[in-house]
This record gives structure tokens, C-alpha cells and sequence, in this order.
């Protein structure tokens, strides 16, 4: 095994105090659980896959020891999921194609253009979303995203496949409302957020994935999504709510539909049915075009 200080070094940023001081903590921890470390070491050295993914991503060392995920998480629930998540997509994707997520490439799932920029809907990983889990669903007009799901894959307690929304994060730019409004109108009034979700949803169905979840604001790891005011800056449980999501008996999760449910033409006003249908034909093409990227990415 590695020694925690060499791993360390590779997780942390050492010309930040900051990040010097968490790397102490991190050996001092790794020293404390000095077995439940050789375990996660074992599972990712077991192949070369597994090898190649934990030099790629050294933070699988890391992720157990920290509060990240979700609420009142344990060090042996989150060494769990991560072992889990990989496992699956290890049996679920071609090996080249899941070493390039982790060395963050996009893998497009959908694009298109808006004023001259390719919007994109793309499979993506970056240690930046390691807080909220190990997998996102990117929309991203040019470099810049927009809006994302952040997610991770295990069982749940009934032992069936699943995906944890651990955050939604939106666009983080000067002009943002401008950019989110005119793509809403250049998608027929569907709003980015549902449309992150709808692909979310649709790239867990094609995946095999029987079940999605997501953290309710109780849930959620941290409290950076609560203002000084104690008023909620994004309110998790009222948009899975909105989307069809119906609570868990763990007050920290929702279960959301694995399908957006979809308006019967007759429950839309006369006067916009015209927009729904272009809307329709939008998510249907996306829909198809998730599904033909998903088959490229599978074994």
C-alpha cells in the first residue's frame, strides 16, 4: 500500500496552509483507521482497472474519511458506496471509456447550439464534485456549465441497483438569469433544471440503474445551502417534490420516477399545445440521443 503521506500529497494542494493542514489530518486519520484503509486499498488494487481508476482518482482514499454524501453518513457507509459505485460501473462500461470520465472528459450525451455556442448535455467527473458524490450529468454551454447532477451509484437496503443525487448545482456566471432564460425559451419553456433531471433520469434507466433517490434539504451533507438567515439559498426537497418524488421512510432521501411523466395533450391549454409539442420532439430527441451515447459507453 501507498504510504498515506504519498497519497496525501496527490489529494491536497501542498502550497495551501489550508490544504497542508487537511492533509495532516487525512494521514493522522488514515493512521487511526489503519484497517478499514487496507480494505479500501485491497478493493482498488485487486486489478488493473481498479489500479489505473484509484491513480487516476487517489480522493477514494480520501471520500471515507470526510462528511461528504450525506447527512450523518459513516465512514463504513461511504467506503461502501464508493466500492459499490465503482464495482458497478466497472461491470457496466467499457474500461477505457470509464478511466476517460475519471480523467475528465466529457462524454456527450446530447448537443446542440445556442448563439453560436454548443450546449451540450454531457457524462462528467471532476474532484470538485466529490462533496455531493462521483458522478455528474452536465449542462454545459461551451466550458461553462450550467446546471448539473451530482450523483453516486449503490445498492439500496432492499439490495436493488441505484442512484443517489447527492446535489443539484446551477449556473455560477455574471449573467446567468440572461443565459437560463434564453435557453428556456430556445427549449420551448422547459426549464433547465427539469431538463438536467430529465437526463439525469434517463442515463440511470439506460444504464440498468432500477431505482433514483436524492438527498432532501435534511439530507444534504453540509449547511452551505442554507443562508445566515436560515432560509434555504436552493430548497432540495420542493423541486424532488415538484418532480414526482415521493418521501423515504429516511427523512434524508426522496425517490424520484425513473420517467418524467408527461403531459397528455389534453390536460394542456389550447393555446399551448404548440409549444409542448415542440417540447416533446426536443425531449424525444434527446432522449434518443442519450440512449445511442449510453450504448457506446456500455460493455
Amino acid at each position: 500500500m501507498e504510504s498515506f503521506t504519498s497519497l496525501g500529497r496527490k489529494i491536497y494542494d501542498m502550497s495551501n496552509p489550508r490544504e497542508v493542514r487537511r492533509c495532516v489530518v487525512f494521514v493522522t486519520r488514515s493512521w487511526l483507521h489503519y484497517n478499514r484503509m487496507k480494505k479500501i486499498d485491497a478493493f482498488f488494487q485487486k486489478n488493473e482497472l481498479r489500479r489505473e481508476l484509484a491513480k487516476i482518482y487517489p480522493f477514494v482514499y480520501e471520500q471515507p474519511q470526510r462528511a461528504f454524501f450525506y447527512n450523518k453518513s459513516s465512514f463504513t457507509e461511504r467506503a461502501s458506496l464508493i466500492q459499490e459505485h465503482f464495482s458497478f460501473l466497472e461491470a457496466v462500461l467499457k474500461p477505457d471509456c470509464l478511466l476517460d470520465i475519471y480523467r475528465e472528459n466529457d462524454q456527450i450525451l446530447w448537443e446542440n447550439e445556442h448563439e453560436g455556442e454548443p450546449l451540450r448535455l454531457v457524462l462528467y467527473y471532476e474532484p470538485g464534485q466529490r462533496k455531493e458524490g462521483l458522478l455528474s450529468v452536465i449542462l454545459r454551454l461551451g466550458k461553462q456549465p450550467l446546471y448539473q447532477m451530482i450523483f453516486w451509484i449503490q445498492k439500496n437496503p432492499q439490495g436493488e441497483w441505484s442512484a443517489y443525487i447527492g446535489a443539484m448545482q446551477g449556473p455560477n456566471m455574471d449573467n446567468a438569469k440572461e443565459v437560463i432564460k434564453k435557453i428556456t425559451k430556445q427549449c420551448h419553456a422547459y426549464r433547465t433544471k427539469n431538463l438536467i433531471l430529465h437526463a439525469t433520469q434517463e442515463v440511470v434507466r439506460n444504464l440498468g440503474i432500477k431505482h433514483l433517490y436524492a438527498v432532501t434539504n435534511y439530507g444534504y451533507y453540509a449547511n452551505n445551502h442554507v443562508r445566515i438567515d436560515r432560509k434555504l439559498k436552493t430548497d432540495f426537497s420542493k423541486f424532488w417534490e415538484e418532480s414526482g418524488g415521493q418521501k423515504c421512510r429516511d427523512a434524508r432521501f426522496f425517490e424520484l420516477p425513473l420517467v418524467e411523466y408527461r403531459k397528455k395533450m389534453e390536460e394542456v391549454p389550447t393555446r399551448k399545445r404548440a409549444v409542448y409539442r415542440r417540447r416533446f420532439v426536443l425531449l424525444d430527441e434527446v432522449d434518443t440521443s442519450i440512449e445511442n451515447a449510453i450504448k457506446k459507453l456500455r460493455q
